[in-house]
C-alpha cells in the first residue's frame, strides 16, 4: 500500500497529531482509536496502534500496543514500515526497562541496532520540481531550495512515490511546468531526517537525501493531481512550519 495524506485513516490520525499538539489528549485518543477501528489493512492497523501506544499512561499499556504495532510492520512487507522498525524497538526496550525485565530490553535494544542500516528501498525513485530538464542531466548539490528559496541544498532529495514526487513538483516555486523525473542515485543515500520518525513512524512516504548527484533517467506524466484546495492547505502548512530544516 502506498502512503498518501488523503488517506481517510491517515486523515485520523492527522487530526489527532493536531489534537496532541493543541492540549487535547482527550480528543487525540478518539480520533486515533476510530483510525484504529476504520484500518482495513495492515500498513493502517500499524500506523492507528502506533499513536494509541503513544497515549498511554503505564508501561504495561504502552508496551501491549507497541507489540501490537510490531506485529503488523512485520506483517507487512512496506520499505517506508521496516524503516520504523529501529525506533519501534527501542520503544520496546524502553518498556522492558521500565517493567523491569532486563532480559528482554536487552534483545529488543541488540534488535533495533540490527535494523539500523542503509535503506532498503530500491526504487524506481522520483524526483518534483518545474525545472525544465532533460534524460541523462544530473540533479547536484547546492542549488536554492524548491520552498525556501534562502536554503542552499547540500542535499538532493529524491522519492519513492510517484505521487509524493507530484506534489513536490506542485509546490515547488516558480511558473513552470510540474515535472517528475525518474532518478537514480549515483552515491549512498539516507532517509530524510525531516519527515522520518516525526510525525509518522518510520519513513512512509519513502523521502531519501543523498550528497551524490541523481541522474535523470526518464520523465513520468502520470500521477495523482491535487485539488487547489488540498495545495493551499499544504502550502499554508509549508509557510508555518516553525521547525528546522535539516539540510
Amino acid at each position: 500500500m502506498e502512503f498518501s495524506p488523503f488517506n481517510n485513516v491517515v486523515k485520523l490520525c492527522l487530526q489527532g497529531m493536531d489534537m496532541e499538539e493543541n492540549g487535547k489528549p482527550e480528543e487525540a485518543i478518539k480520533l486515533f482509536q476510530k483510525g484504529w477501528n476504520e484500518a482495513s489493512n495492515n500498513f493502517e492497523k500499524f500506523l492507528a496502534a502506533h499513536y494509541i501506544a503513544r497515549m498511554q499512561t503505564t508501561a504495561a499499556e504502552k508496551l501491549k500496543w507497541l507489540e501490537s504495532t510490531l506485529q503488523f510492520a512485520l506483517s507487512t512487507n512496506n520499505d517506508s514500515v521496516k524503516s520504523a522498525l529501529p525506533a519501534l524497538y527501542l520503544n520496546i526496550a524502553k518498556c522492558y526497562e521500565d517493567l523491569h525485565d532486563t532480559k528482554k530490553a536487552k534483545e529488543n535494544s541488540e534488535l533495533a541496532i540490527s535494523f539500523q542500516n542503509n535503506p532498503s528501498d530500491k526504487g524506481p525513485f522520483y524526483h518534483g520540481t518545474k525545472a525544465d530538464l532533460k534524460v541523462g542531466d544530473y540533479l547536484k548539490t547546492g542549488g536554492n531550495s524548491n520552498y525556501k528559496s534562502e536554503i542552499k541544498m547540500n542535499h538532493i532529495y529524491f522519492t519513492a512515490l510517484v505521487n509524493g514526487a507530484g506534489l513536490a513538483a506542485a509546490l515547488a516555486k516558480g511558473d513552470g511546468v510540474e515535472r517528475v523525473y525518474m532518478v537514480e542515485p549515483t552515491g549512498i543515500y539516507e532517509n530524510d531526517p525531516n519527515l522520518t520518525d516525526k510525525k509518522f513512524p518510520g519513513n512512509p512516504t519513502r523521502s531519501y537525501r543523498s550528497e551524490s548527484p541523481l541522474k535523470i533517467v526518464g520523465e513520468v506524466t502520470d500521477w495523482v493531481r491535487q485539488t487547489p484546495e488540498e495545495l493551499q492547505k499544504f502550502r499554508e502548512k509549508l509557510a508555518n512550519n516553525k521547525g528546522e530544516i535539516i539540510n
